[in-house]
Order: C-alpha cells, then sequence, then structure tokens
C-alpha cells in the first residue's frame, strides 16, 4: 500500500516550468520542444500553466543521459522510450499471468486433495461385516 501512495505521489504534478528545467538540468526551451515530440506530457493548470511531476523529471533526467551522454538523437530516445513501455506493459502482464498461475495450481492441488479424500476407503460399521472377518 505505501508503494503505490508513493507512486501516486510521484505522478502528482507541482512543479513549473522553470522549476522542471532546473531540476531536470535543461533549458524551459527544451521542455517545450520535448513536449511538442511527446517525450513528456505535463500536466495543465486551468489557466493552461505546465505542471510536471517528480516522475516526469525523471524522465527528463533520463532523456537527457541518453541524448547528452549517449549521443542519441531525439528519434532515438522516443523509440527507447517506447520500447521501455513496451517492456513495462509486457512485465506487468508476465505477473499477472503468473498470479493466475499461482491460483490455478492452488486449485489443482485444493482439487486433487478433495478427489483424494472422496475415494478413500471408509470403515464401515456394519455389524455382518465385522462379524464376517471375526
Amino acid at each position: 500500500m505505501r508503494e503505490t501512495h508513493m507512486r501516486g505521489d510521484k505522478q502528482r504534478p507541482v512543479y513549473m516550468i522553470g522549476i522542471a528545467a532546473e531540476l531536470a538540468g535543461v533549458h524551459p526551451q527544451t521542455l517545450r520542444i520535448y513536449e511538442r515530440k511527446q517525450l513528456v506530457e505535463p500536466q495543465r493548470t486551468e489557466g493552461n500553466t505546465r505542471l510536471y511531476s517528480e516522475a516526469d523529471i525523471e524522465r527528463l533526467r533520463l532523456i537527457q543521459e541518453l541524448t547528452q551522454d549517449e549521443g542519441i538523437n531525439l528519434a532515438g530516445v522516443v523509440r527507447i522510450l517506447e520500447f521501455e513501455n513496451e517492456r513495462d506493459r509486457l512485465l506487468d502482464e508476465l505477473e499477472e499471468l503468473r498470479e493466475e498461475l499461482r491460483a490455478l495450481h492452488r486449485a489443482q492441488i485444493e482439487a486433487e486433495l478433495l478427489a483424494a479424500r472422496a475415494t478413500a476407503l471408509v470403515p464401515m460399521q456394519d455389524a455382518r461385516v465385522r462379524r464376517f472377518f471375526e
């Protein structure tokens, strides 16, 4: 529950463009370019002011690392981020499938136990049977 709460906090838009740019180590105009290229999508207030979340800042830092340190152009960054999103989606799907498999396995074990109980020999209390073996 705590992780979900923290994840929710990371998504909460709180930083105006100047602060976001400073935190990410870029110029505010760069953030506008990244938005036009759909690398980042800040939330907007009713007055149309851009607000960035902590998750947005992390993404901006990654973009900066890829472009500045790795020399990747923005088109390449777009592809990398698409691949990362797809990887995350597939990992989530894999975890759901694993949980489903665990549930099916538990159900199978339970069914086998019930079947074993149903076919177990039950001692008879009939007096005629006892006399036969005495």
